[in-house]
């Protein structure tokens, strides 16, 4: 076995330690561009939480020697283990946190697909010094009053996976 995804994960979560100091020092900045470096940060915060799922997902897969280039989530790991006819504990875990409407994991999940929402509508320019094609952000939070809570959301996200991910390598170590 390579554990090429126990380094995937590491590095992850390594990344998102290190977003997680730059999105609270670009909080605490007084720059022209903090309102930017923070909505980047929320952002690459959550691309290395999400990543860091997908490639336990997929350790967890290749310990169980599953095809993990067939596994892109929990269902896609679901559907291996039941294919070979294999019970996993760590699955079991998983599914139930990614179903449960409000646990960390599924919040995780829809925060990490609202990055990808876009507004169909095109906005037009409010005066005529405003060109047409100009690239209008879309702010999800436009006054940044939720900052603070936005990252001490993100913090225990990290914290909780960081939990997981020893919880469940541990027990997998014992088998």
């Amino acid at each position: 076995m390579s554990e090429i995804y126990v380094a995937r994960t590491n590095q992850k979560l390594g990344f998102v330690r290190l977003h997680l100091d730059s999105l609270s020092r670009a909080q605490d900045s007084s720059a022209w561009n903090k309102h930017g470096m923070i909505e980047s940060y929320n952002e690459s915060v959550l691309f290395h939480l999400k990543g860091a799922v997908h490639a336990f997902v997929r350790e967890i897969g290749e310990r169980y020697r599953l095809d993990v280039a067939a596994i892109d989530g929990v269902t896609d790991l679901q559907a291996q283990f039941e294919s070979t006819g294999q019970e996993s504990p760590e699955l079991n875990e998983l599914a139930q946190l990614a179903a449960s409407p409000g646990s960390w994991l599924e919040r995780l999940e829809r925060a990490y697909a609202a990055c990808w929402n876009a507004s169909a509508q095109r906005s037009k320019p409010t005066d005529s010094s405003q060109s047409l094609s100009e690239i209008h952000v879309l702010q999800v939070n436009p006054d940044h009053a939720e900052d603070g809570a936005l990252l001490s959301e993100l913090r225990q996200w990290f914290s909780e996976l960081n939990q997981l991910i020893d919880r469940q390598r541990s027990a997998m170590l014992e088998w």
